[in-house]
């Protein structure tokens, strides 16, 4: 995991706009990440503090963005073989880890500059913990599994999804009456604990608006690990040691419950994202190492063995090298919604010193944290206050009417925004700029980036 997570890792010097996000939050003092937070993502608080401290330590662009999160993953990677280990025994534990590396999700987020990968990780060694506890009860594996679970949740909010699989796991496994109080009790510190943040961040939900519907990819990709899973759960699972906890009990409810919890959540306000609940993947992860310890297991005579062995690592080889093109695709910046350092190279490109600068919309203001020094030689004829002093993420603008008569004052326009077939924001903002730039100028050059459009705009004569 350690190595396919470095390896691309700058994904060719892109950096798309979440990231950018994390790029400025984890660059802001702690005086200035605090009152921001009141506001804003205060459910990535945790997470851009232990940035603001990695950053202190290790100011290296893209590639110290992204390293805690290639790190995360290789230590999720390595207490999914662990869990494995516990639940079905060395080599299925072994294969479950090889599995769970080779997931495309898993390698995309490994390579993210944001809070999912370290939450994943916190999650699957959590779970670990739960499955020591389990079978020898004692108040420091409590207290582990304790602090680790709200250490999740803390990270992000819906990591708490993992607690009704962690629930059904001790119920489906017939635990001794003791050990599920001990878990209720231990379930309902980790939610009071969790409380102030929910209700706090709950302020701030009006961050989510931009999510519609579950995304029918994310659906299907989500279906077809589960089918995948309960396929492989129908393999003969052998018992590993004395461990109470066994192997369906754990990994079916956490490769369902998050995301169905989640999805039916959805239907009372859109929340859905596959990457809020990444961790479900370890769930498919544990089953199909399972199979493939069965599946590959020697059985009948010699020449059975042989053949029976040479067809299904030909079988498995060739799943690993269909898996080539998606890994090479997720090194690209064609993997991400948009890329903010390009915008930064073609505004660079269209603009010269003094030229005036619009975002449309506003929040789209964020692809110039990524590279903020090249922005400073323009002028930003909308920003009224910048996002460091407006304790924001995007900044605040001026009036419609004030933003009208600056661009009047310029003779040419960068303009910043979505690509072609994007909804248009119906702010009054939004809607001046929209209106003087059609009346009063003409476009000189346009560039089409990854998830994004930057067009010059000019008054009649001066392109």
């Amino acid at each position: 995991m350690l190595l396919l997570g470095l390896w691309g890792i700058r994904r060719q010097g892109s950096m798309w706009r979440d990231e950018a996000v994390t790029y400025d939050m984890a660059h802001r003092t702690l005086s200035e990440l605090w009152p921001t937070l009141q506001t804003v993502d205060a459910v990535h608080g945790l997470y851009y503090v232990l940035m603001r401290g990695w950053f202190l330590v290790f100011d290296g662009g893209v590639v110290a963005l992204r390293l805690p999160s290639v790190c995360a993953m290789a230590v999720a990677a390595a207490g999914v073989a662990l869990l494995g280990r516990e639940l079905a025994g060395r080599r299925a534990g072994l294969f479950a880890g090889f599995v769970f590396v080779l997931l495309p999700m898993v390698q995309q987020y490994a390579q993210e500059g944001r809070s999912y990968a370290l939450v994943c990780a916190l999650v699957v060694w959590s779970t670990y913990l739960l499955v020591r506890v389990a079978a020898r009860p004692s108040r420091r594996l409590w207290a582990g599994y304790a602090a680790l679970s709200l250490a999740a949740c803390l990270m992000h909010e819906f990591a708490v999804l993992v607690l009704p699989a962690h629930g059904a796991a001790v119920v489906l496994s017939g635990l001794p009456r003791p050990v599920r109080r001990a878990w209720c009790l231990v379930a309902g510190a980790v939610i009071m604990g969790l409380v102030p943040l929910a209700l706090f961040s709950m302020g701030q939900s009006e961050q989510l608006s931009w999510l519609q519907w579950p995304n029918p990819v994310q659906l299907v990709t989500f279906t077809v690990l589960v089918l995948g899973g309960l396929l492989c759960s129908r393999v003969p699972v052998g018992r590993a040691g004395l461990r109470r906890l066994r192997l369906r009990p754990v990994a079916l409810p956490l490769l369902i419950l998050p995301t169905a919890l989640l999805v039916l959540l959805s239907q009372l306000k859109p929340i859905y994202v596959d990457r809020y609940v990444l961790y479900y993947v370890t769930g498919f992860a544990l089953l199909a190492g399972a199979a493939l310890d069965w599946v590959l297991r020697p059985a009948g005579h010699r020449g059975q063995t042989r053949r029976r062995l040479l067809y299904r690592s030909t079988a498995l080889a060739l799943a690993v090298v269909l898996l080539v093109p998606v890994n090479v695709f997720l090194r690209s910046p064609q993997s991400r919604t948009d890329d903010a350092i390009a915008v930064t190279g073609a505004v660079k490109e269209l603009s010269s010193p003094g030229d005036g600068l619009l975002f449309q919309p506003a929040r789209r203001r964020v692809w110039a944290a990524a590279v903020p020094h090249e922005f400073h030689r323009l002028s930003d004829l909308a920003l009224d206050r910048s996002p460091v002093a407006s304790h924001t993420l995007y900044g605040t603008e001026l009036s419609g009417d004030r933003i009208h008569a600056r661009m009047l004052a310029a003779r040419r326009i960068v303009a910043v925004g979505d690509p072609e077939g994007q909804p248009a924001d119906q702010t009054d903002q939004e809607i001046a700029k929209r209106a003087t730039l059609s009346a009063s100028f003409q476009v000189c050059k346009s560039l089409d980036i990854r998830g994004a459009r930057v067009t010059l705009y000019a008054r009649p004569g001066h392109c």
